[in-house]
């Protein structure tokens, strides 16, 4: 098997996930409700997992890192606590479902009302678009940090001041790009960076969460037994536990923590390099085949490695299927959950074979990936 499925989950890990998992499964009690060793070990673990995230994203305490199960979880979290009735939000037409869906919601429910830059002003440098976008009730925008379908980057460091300087909170999807791009909460001016565990994090699924500015006050998206202040009939106002009720997946935390761990060992420009020199050679590889049509503009240099391409009419999922059975080649098929993304391109019938690489594949991989494509591109 030759997997080039790393924008959907990392399945190719370092080994010292698996082994911490399996530890902190015949180890852990429940982390916050004890004094005993099990149950200490285990919320050692689990701030020790703040204290390098808070580090990965420079939050600037790890009190301030509340876990989810996925970047689903956190950004329903972060903009349901932060979007009254009545606001305005901007988004982009990069966006997930995990974005949009909410956000639809939030104009159902909360009569809230939204603006969708399109995927050429999502992309500009500067985002002159975001500013002439801003109204009287702008309460907020959010992005996805890189498209999962093209790989291609949102300036956040613009979109950051931009809120800043307008008075609007800056919702960050870091899903495709954390652990891999920098993301600086104080100097890209970030108020809430959503992410996942189970991508470029190298944790196990069930595992993600948000980083939220100090002194920016998030309503919990669901409340119930935190441990602490038990005779309170609301959820503590105090951080993290104000936003984490229940039990939290401390044994998929402790696989979190050692693929945050492997990235600072290996820091996060030895990762993007390799990833992004095989993306580009897949992208060389293919790009002037017959029939082949690719998304996204490869002439940045900086973007995450994704390669999404169609051959002629075929059905992306029929493509996605041969690679599969006849080469033993795992992609992605299909809308990717980018809806707005896909109108755009055109796309939304016949979907994209989406590519994307983990620094763990090879140039052998990759090669063989190349001669798959050309294959079927020349039946």
């Amino acid at each position: 098997m030759i997997y080039f499925d790393q924008a959907a989950t990392s399945l190719l890990k370092p080994p010292s996930v698996a082994a911490a998992v399996a530890r902190a499964i015949e180890t852990f009690g429940n982390p916050s409700r004890g004094a005993y060793a099990a149950s200490l070990t285990a919320n050692r673990t689990v701030y020790e997992t703040r204290v390098l995230l808070a580090r990965l994203f420079n939050c600037a305490c790890p009190q301030q890192v509340a876990f989810a199960a996925n970047a689903t979880m956190a950004i329903n979290t972060a903009l349901k606590g932060i979007v009254s009735a009545g606001d305005h939000v901007v988004t982009t037409a990069l966006e997930h479902n995990s974005v949009l869906r909410p956000l639809y919601e939030l104009c159902q429910s909360r009569n809230c009302s939204l603006t969708v830059l399109s995927v050429e002003e999502s992309l500009q440098k500067g985002l002159p678009s975001l500013v002439a976008a801003v109204r009287d009730n702008t309460k907020a925008f959010v992005c996805t940090h890189a498209s999962n379908v093209t790989g291609d980057l949102v300036d956040i460091r613009a979109a950051g001041a931009i809120c800043h300087r307008h008075g609007l909170y800056f919702v960050l999807d870091a899903a495709q790009t954390a652990g891999v791009f920098p993301i600086d909460m104080e100097e890209d001016r970030i108020d809430i960076v959503c992410f996942t565990g189970h991508k470029s994090l190298f944790g196990p699924q069930g595992t993600g969460g948000l980083c939220v500015r100090e002194g920016l006050s998030v309503a919990p998206l669901i409340t119930g037994g935190t441990g602490s202040q038990t005779f309170s009939q609301e959820a503590p106002a105090v951080m993290p536990e104000h936003l984490e009720a229940g039990t939290i997946n401390a044994h998929g935390i402790a696989g979190l923590k050692a693929g945050l761990q492997y990235i600072e060992q290996l820091g996060l420009p030895e990762l993007r390099c390799r990833q992004q020199r095989l993306m580009r050679r897949f992208y060389e590889g293919v790009a002037a085949l017959p029939q082949i049509s690719i998304y996204g503009d490869f002439s940045q240099g900086e973007r995450a490695a994704v390669v999404s391409l169609n051959i002629g009419e075929y059905d992306s999922g029929q493509v996605s299927d041969a690679l599969s059975e006849e080469f033993g080649i795992c992609t992605r098929a299909g809308g990717h959950c980018a809806p707005l993304l896909h109108k755009a391109l055109g796309t939304m019938q016949q979907g994209a074979v989406r590519f994307s690489f983990s620094h763990f594949n090879t140039e052998a991989e990759v090669d063989a990936a190349v001669c798959a494509v050309k294959s079927l591109a020349m039946q």
